[in-house]
Parts: structure tokens; sequence; C-alpha cells
């Protein structure tokens, strides 16, 4: 049985002070939700350390929201997943569409950095989704399946305890548009039926599929209703711990 997964991603939002103490407001609350599910938040580096000392004990997770390919170098202003790791995390993110549209991240290059997150013992959620043009012209299972098999080429079976995949349309992404359940559990069946042909009926399985896209509150259990849904991969409702609350508290049907 896969276990829910919730995640927080906060952008480039909240000061060191401002993500410590929305750590204390979550972590009051820790005992009520970690049990059976998997909590995550990914505050901006510069709050990682500071996040992770509050946090730890608790069960939650700490993800960095991007790292580079390389494990060192002249590369000003980047910062390495074994950095990443150094300062408490135990996840990155890797592919958000952020970075793939605004600063153009190819599958080539994501694929780089999901190799050197493992290699740096980070566990990694990767990012995929198509553009509306892309959905309106009927590619959208084409560039899923393209997204998976060249941005995770190195994977292996083995890996699957190291990897979420995380499925955001582009289109619904800050937009205020949400996927429908039944679009959303489409591809979600895609990437689970491409994850066993890719690698067989026990990787398939066991991968966690979130699924990202203006989620909120009024919104989280419908689309956690679906089957191959395992959680949701939340941007600006989990800048609120209230709103974050909300959500991580929902209870997936059997």
């Amino acid at each position: 049985m896969r276990r829910p997964f919730i995640a927080g991603n906060w952008k480039m939002h909240k000061t060191i002070a401002e993500a410590v103490d929305f750590s204390q407001k979550l972590c009051k609350q820790a005992q009520q939700f970690t049990g059976g599910k998997d909590i995550l938040i990914a505050p901006p580096f510069t709050a990682l350390s500071s996040v992770a000392k509050v946090i730890e004990g608790t069960g939650i997770h700490l993800a960095a929201q991007n790292t580079h390919e390389s494990p060192q170098g002249a590369f000003t202003g980047e910062v390495s997943s074994s950095m990443a790791a150094e300062a408490g995390c135990d996840y990155v993110l890797i592919g958000h569409s952020e970075r793939r549209h605004l600063y153009g991240e190819t599958d080539d290059l994501l694929a780089r950095k999901v190799e050197a997150a493992w290699k740096s013992g980070l566990k990694v959620i990767f990012c995929i989704g198509e553009t509306l043009d892309e959905r309106e012209q009927g590619k959208t299972f084409a560039v899923v399946e393209k997204q998976i098999k060249e941005g995770l080429k190195a994977f292996k079976e083995d890996d699957i305890e190291r990897l979420v995949i995380a499925y955001e349309p582009v289109w619904a992404i800050g937009t205020g548009k949400t996927a429908t359940p039944e679009q959303a559990e489409e591809v979600h069946a895609l990437i689970r039926g491409l994850q066993k042909k890719l690698h067989g009926a026990a990787a398939a399985d066991s991968l966690i599929i979130l699924y990202g896209g203006s989620v909120k509150p009024d919104n989280m259990t419908e689309l956690m209703a679906k089957e191959n849904v395992d959680g949701a991969l939340i941007g600006g409702a989990s800048l609120d711990v209230e709103s974050f609350l909300q959500m991580i508290m929902f209870d997936k049907p059997e």
C-alpha cells in the first residue's frame, strides 16, 4: 500500500524567521498527521538549515527546490546536491515547470541533476507536465512519456524508493485552473503503466505519483480519491500553515 505524500513547495517565499515560525506551528500538529503519511516542505535555500533544526525528529521531510548537476565548481549562485544534503535535506525537487520553462532546463540537463542528487544520497521528486498548447494538440501522453524516459534514463528498478514523480500540467500552475480528477487520473495511470512497461510491476506498484497544479483544500479530497493519485505537490496553498494542515489531514479512501 502506497503511503499518501503531501509536499509544500514554498518557491521564493518566506524569510528565515517566517520559515521557522511556520515550521514551529506545523510541528505542534505533527503527531496528528504524520502517522501513515509522508509530509514534506521545500523552503528557499536560505532557510533550509534553520528549518531542519525545527523539524528534526518529527518525521517531516525537507527538500531543496533545485540543485546543480555538478558536485562542485565555478558556478556562481548555484547549490550542489551535497550542500543541500548537508543543510538537512533528504529530498530535492528536479524539473519543476518553472525551472523548465523560465530557465530553459532540458531533459538532458535534468537527467544529470537527477543522477547527481542520487549520488549525494538525496531522494528526488521529479516533476513533469505538458503546456496548454501541448494538451490542446493532443500531445500530453507523448510529452509526459518523453520527459520520463529522457529525464530518468539513469533510473534502475532498485531506485524506486528514491523516486517520487509529480505530474504538474503547466497550464494549471499558479493559474487557478486545476486538472479535473479524471484528467489527473488519466495521466497518473499512464505514468504507472509506463513504469510497469519499463521496469516491471513491482516498481510500478511502489511508485508514488503526486499531482501538482493549483491544489487547494476545496479540491484536495476529490483529487486524492483517484486510484493513481498518491498525494499532492502544493504551491501557493502551502504558504499558509492552516491551509496546508487542512490538506495534510485528508483521508484517502481505501
